[in-house]
C-alpha cells in the first residue's frame, strides 16, 4: 500500500546475464541498472529461483525474460501488489526449431550415430569399412506421411504445428483453451482433436507445450503411455515435471515408447533407454534472448511509466492512453463497489476525473484514474492514505 515519487530515477536489478541490446530500452535519464540494489523499483530475471527472496517495498514488478514463472513467487508478489510480467512469443522460434530439428535427429537415430561415430577415433584408415558396417544399426525413419500430435497450440505450439505441415506431416492439435490470436494463425489444415485422449490414439509423435501446473503434472504417466501408438515418441520443451519419470523409463523400457526426447535431463532420464536428453537449449540463442530482454524491458518500462499492463500472469491486461495528467493507480481485491470508493475519495478532494479504466482478473482487479487537475507533487496531501483505508486495497502508486 505504498505510493512512489515519480520524478526520481527508477532502479532496475537483474538477476541473470541479461541481453545489454534488450537493456538499453531504459533511458539513462530516467533509469538506472543497480544489481546490488537491496530495493530496486524493478526486477528482471530468467532461470534464477526468486522463491527464498524477500522484496523492498519500492519492487513494483518483476519480468521473466521467457514464458515459465515457476522460478517466481506469483501469489506473494499478488499479495503484495507486484506485477509478474512474462515475454510470451520472444522465444518461440527457437523453441521450434530445437523440436523440429530434434524430431528429425532422433527419427533418424542421428544423435546416437554421431556418438558412436566419434567413438571410432583412433581406427585410422579402417574407419570408412566400420562406418560402412555398422550403420545398420542406426537405420531411422522418415518423418514424411507420420502424424504429429501437438499438446497446446500456444506461440510455440502453432508455430511447430504449421512447420510440420511443410515437412508433409499429418498433424493434430489439442488445446481446449486457444486463444482467437491463435487460432487466426494457426493452418487450416491442422486437424482438431477433440480430446487429448484422440490425440494419443492417433499419433506417431507427441510434443507438448503447456505450462506446468496441478493438471497438467504428470500428464504423461502410465496410463497416458497405455493410449498411444506403441513405439511413439515424445518431445518435451516444456517442463521436466510433466513427465512421470518412473513410468517414462518403464515404457521406453518395453519398447511402448520409442524415444523420450528432453530438453531437461536429470539423472533419472540419463540412466533411461532411448532416452535423448538436450541441455535445456530450447530458448538458447542468441535472438531469442535478445528477444526476450527486449520484450521484458520494455514491458517493465511501459508499467513504471504508465501504468499500463500487458502480458502480466497475475495482474489483469489494461491499456489507457497516458496523457501526462497525474494518474492513480490502484490494485485492489475484485470486490463490489471498490471504483465507486475509489472515485468518492477523489472527488471528496474536488478533484475531476479525466478518464479511467477498471480490469478485473479473478480475485483481484486494477484501476488508473487520471486526474484532470494540476497538481503539485504527487497528489493532495492526504488522497492516497484515504485511499489506502479502503479495505480492499493492495497498493496505490501515483503517475
Amino acid at each position: 500500500m505504498n505510493t512512489f515519487v515519480l520524478d526520481r530515477v527508477k532502479t532496475i536489478k537483474t538477476l541473470n546475464q541479461i541481453a545489454e541490446s534488450g537493456l538499453k530500452v531504459f533511458d539513462k535519464e530516467h533509469f538506472a541498472i543497480d544489481n546490488e540494489s537491496e530495493n530496486p523499483d524493478a526486477i528482471i530475471v530468467r532461470s534464477f529461483n526468486m522463491h527464498s527472496l524477500e522484496f523492498g517495498d519500492r519492487l513494483k514488478a518483476i519480468a521473466r525474460a521467457g514464458a515459465g514463472v515457476n522460478n517466481i513467487p506469483v501469489k506473494k508478489c499478488t499479495e503484495q501488489g507486484i506485477a509478474v510480467f512474462n515475454t510470451p512469443g520472444a522465444n518461440a522460434n527457437a523453441v521450434k526449431e530445437m523440436v523440429l530439428t530434434s524430431l528429425m535427429a532422433s527419427s533418424r537415430n542421428l544423435f546416437a550415430g554421431v556418438q558412436w561415430t566419434k567413438a571410432l577415433a583412433g581406427k585410422g584408415e579402417d574407419i570408412p569399412k566400420l562406418v560402412e558396417a555398422g550403420k545398420k544399426q542406426f537405420v531411422g525413419k522418415e518423418v514424411k506421411g507420420k502424424t504429429l500430435g501437438v499438446i497446446g497450440l500456444g506461440a510455440i505450439g502453432a508455430l511447430v504445428a504449421n512447420d510440420a505441415l511443410s515437412l508433409d506431416m499429418d498433424v493434430i492439435g489439442f488445446d481446449p483453451f486457444i486463444s482467437v490470436d491463435t487460432a487466426w494463425n494457426l493452418s487450416r489444415s491442422v486437424q482438431r482433436a477433440m480430446t487429448i485422449e484422440q490425440l494419443f490414439a492417433e499419433a506417431d509423435y507427441i510434443t507438448v507445450h503447456v505450462p506446468l501446473t496441478d493438471d497438467t503434472k504428470g500428464m504423461f504417466n502410465k496410463q497416458t503411455f497405455n493410449l498411444m501408438k506403441e513405439g511413439v515418441h515424445i518431445l518435451n520443451f516444456s517442463r521436466g515435471e510433466l513427465v512421470n519419470e518412473t513410468d517414462m523409463a518403464a515404457a521406453l523400457e518395453s519398447g511402448l515408447v520409442g524415444k523420450y526426447i528432453t530438453d531437461f535431463p536429470n539423472e533419472n532420464v540419463l540412466k533411461m533407454k532411448n532416452a535423448v536428453p538436450i541441455p535445456h537449449l530450447g530458448a538458447s540463442t542468441k535472438e531469442s534472448e535478445e528477444n526476450c530482454a527486449f520484450m521484458a524491458s520494455r514491458q517493465l518500462k511501459i508499467f513504471l511509466e504508465t501504468g499500463n499492463i500487458q502480458n502480466s500472469v497475475n495482474f489483469p491486461n489494461a491499456s489507457l492512453p497516458y496523457t501526462g495528467k497525474r494518474r492513480i493507480t490502484a490494485f485492489h481485491e475484485n470486490i463490489p463497489n471498490m471504483v465507486g470508493q475509489i472515485t468518492q475519495a477523489i472527488s471528496g478532494y474536488n478533484l475531476n476525473i479525466a478518464d479511467m479504466l477498471n480490469r478485473s482478473r479473478g480475485d483481484f482487479a486494477y484501476t488508473m484514474i487520471d486526474i484532470d487537475n494540476k497538481i503539485n507533487g504527487e497528489t493532495v496531501p492526504g488522497l492516497i492514505e484515504r485511499i489506502n483505508e479502503i479495505d480492499g486495497i493492495v497498493r496505490t502508486r501515483v503517475i
